[in-house]
Formats: structure tokens, sequence, C-alpha cells
């Protein structure tokens, strides 16, 4: 069975292990346990779990541990996106299609729910399954560098601080890799850490395919702001206009931020290469994530 074939059954199976590791909504304090699981268990895409599962086949990782990091990468991911739409922030009034979580609650609620969200990603690293501890401490350690003021959080802090400016692509390119290629990049890096005796040439392989993802990730992203609608992509379009964000075609203009977008796809794609059909996963992973909604 192909990787693409099998991608609902992954969505299903994240979306289980998911279900279970939250709390219950009927467990107080109620409101903010149903408030984590409204901001996870609602129909995302599951991106970087799938990363996850992909670099695991590539591998050939026993999807049992490969759980614990999928589930761990996408409660981050939901802890962001909460915080992200905070008024405060972006401000969005819409996620996948849904109202955020500040709005279908309240704010303090929202804030509460990303900051429970956070460390339970943590606490699903230890108690992973893994063989040995170095393997789970490689993980902790890949997803809290990914998270924090030198990856997600500070390119966070340097969209907010960019806003209407015209920056320089050199701090746009740090910011991108930060906001959203670090997350990237963890996923499939986590999935290394439980790989028997991967060579380091071949993580680093895998790491520089993920760098080149998570860059291109987010040029399509601000592409789709300008040229997507509302319903197709879940959130407001238009809302990077609106709030004068620094973004690959606000500095470089639409079309080469998708020559751009192209040129980091064929790169990322490069990188794999030496693991010739092996990384058929990956390749499809890219191709869905550079190629959405054309």
């Amino acid at each position: 069975m192909s990787f693409e074939s099998s991608i609902p059954d992954y969505i299903a199976r994240v979306d289980s292990v998911l279900a279970d590791t939250l709390p219950p909504a009927s467990e107080s304090p109620a409101q903010l346990h149903e408030a984590m699981r409204y901001a996870t268990l609602n129909g995302g895409k599951r991106i970087r779990p799938l990363l996850v599962y992909a670099t695991g086949e590539l591998l050939g990782v026993d999807k049992d541990l490969l759980d614990a990091p999928a589930i761990a990468v996408e409660l981050i991911h939901a802890f962001s996106l909460v915080h992200d739409d905070l008024p405060a922030m972006d401000d969005d009034d819409l996620r996948r299609g849904k109202p955020t979580v500040h709005r279908r609650f309240d704010e303090a609620t929202a804030i509460l729910a990303a900051d429970a969200l956070q460390p339970l990603a943590f606490e699903v690293l230890a108690n992973a399954r893994v063989d040995h501890a170095p393997a789970q401490l490689r993980m902790v350690q890949s997803l809290a560098r990914a998270c924090g003021s030198l990856g997600m959080t500070g390119g966070q802090a340097i969209d907010i601080e960019s806003e209407g400016k015209t920056i320089s692509g050199d701090l746009l390119r740090k910011m991108f890799a930060q906001k959203t290629g670090a997350l990237i990049t963890a996923a499939c890096d986590m999935a290394t850490a439980v790989a028997p005796a991967l060579e380091a040439r071949d993580r680093q392989r895998i790491l520089d395919f993920s760098d080149c993802l998570g860059l291109a990730f987010q040029i399509r992203d601000d592409i789709l702001d300008i040229e997507g609608d509302t319903d197709t992509i879940g959130k407001p379009a238009g809302s990077d206009v609106l709030h004068d964000k620094a973004t690959w075609p606000a500095i470089f203009g639409v079309e080469r931020a998708k020559a751009d977008c192209d040129q980091l796809y064929a790169e990322g794609l490069q990188h794999l290469d030496h693991f010739g059909a092996a990384a058929d996963p990956l390749r499809v992973m890219a191709r869905l994530i550079v190629r959405r909604h054309d």
C-alpha cells in the first residue's frame, strides 16, 4: 500500500491517540479540557504527524514507536495556533473553518488551554515507548528547541516585530525557518531518533530536506493568503495584508514567491535522492504541502 493511500488511516490513528491522550471534557476543570479538545480535535490536516510517520516509513521504524512524537508535535502545533489567533497576536475569528478557541470560549480559556497543551506534549514524550533513554532525550531536545525562542516562538516574535516594516530577505528567511520550519524539522528529526543504526549523513539528508520543506510550506501559505479564499484555506483570506505582515510576496512579489517555492521544493527532493524509492513517503508529503490547493 502506498503512503498516500495510507494517509486517511494515519490521520485516523493520530485522531484516536489524541482523543485518548487529552483529558476528557467531563473531568474538572471541564471548560479548560473542552477547549483543549476543541483546539486539537477539530479536523486539522495533521501535516506534522504525517511527516513523523513518513520519515518512519523511510527508516523502517515501527509505527508504535512513532505515535508519541507524532502526537507530541501536533499538540505543540495546536498550542501555537491557539496563541497565534489571540487578539494580541493575529486576532483571527476562524481556524480550520470554525470559530477560533478564544471566540468559541473566551480569551482567558484560550490562553490556559494552549498553556496546558504544551506541557502535555512533553509528558507524551516522557511516557514514550522507546528502547533506550538517549532516543527519548533526543526527541525531547528536538521538540523543545523547535518551539523555543530560537524556534517557533522566536519566529513569531520576529513576525510581530516586523509588522508594518520592510525587512531584509535574510531576516524573512530566518523568521520562516523558525516560525514554521523548526516544527517541520522536529517532526522528521524525532522519527530519526528512534530509527535503528541511522548514519549521521543520512540523518542530515533528512534534516536538509525538512529545512527546505519548512520554508516552502510558509511561502505557499503566503501565496494562498493572497490567491486563496476563506472557505478553501479555512482561515480568513487576506489577513496578512490586513495586518501588514512581512511575507514572501510582500518582499519579493507573487511571481518570485512562486518561483522560490518551486525551487525549495526541488532542492528538498534532491536531498532524498540517496534513499531511492524508500523516500517516496516524504516525496508524497512534499508534494501535498507545496502543491496544496493548486
